[in-house]
């Protein structure tokens, strides 16, 4: 691959990753979008989802990201993200007790019909989607 593009994946607590990748994948609200070095500079909204890129070594990683923004510029990627975890700090037994709790939310608001349904679905989808990343590959 020619050359590398600077990552940075910040959260409002801390710097998540800050490194050089061959290529980033991040999931944009409009859909998933992959930025190589040289890039045309764009910025835009996040969904939950994972964040995938080729470490300088050609190693694939993965994120998990709640929400936030993306910054593509032709060297660097900048995302500022609502929160983010590596594969390696997902604690599976917290995140399999969250889809537990908001699979029972959800089937509780379906038979009460409450309003509240979209922040239970959000929850699901963010308890699924780490478990996603947690067990997806070695831990790196």
């Amino acid at each position: 691959m020619a050359g590398t593009i600077r990552l940075e994946v910040v959260t409002p607590e801390k710097i998540v990753v800050s490194e050089e990748a061959h290529i980033v994948m991040a999931p944009g609200v409009l859909g998933e979008f992959g930025v190589l070095v040289g890039h045309t500079p764009f910025l835009t909204e996040l969904k939950n989802g994972v964040v995938r890129f080729n470490d300088s070594q050609g190693h694939e990683r993965v994120i998990f990201v709640s929400g936030g923004f993306a910054e593509v510029l032709p060297g660097q990627v900048t995302i500022l993200a609502e929160s983010a975890e590596r594969r390696r700090d997902i604690d599976v037994e917290r995140a399999r007790a969250a889809r537990e709790r908001a699979q029972k939310r959800l089937a509780e608001m379906r038979a009460k019909e409450e309003i509240d349904f979209a922040r239970a679905q959000a929850a699901l989808q963010r308890a699924i989607l780490r478990l996603k990343v947690a067990e997806s590959g070695p831990q790196r």
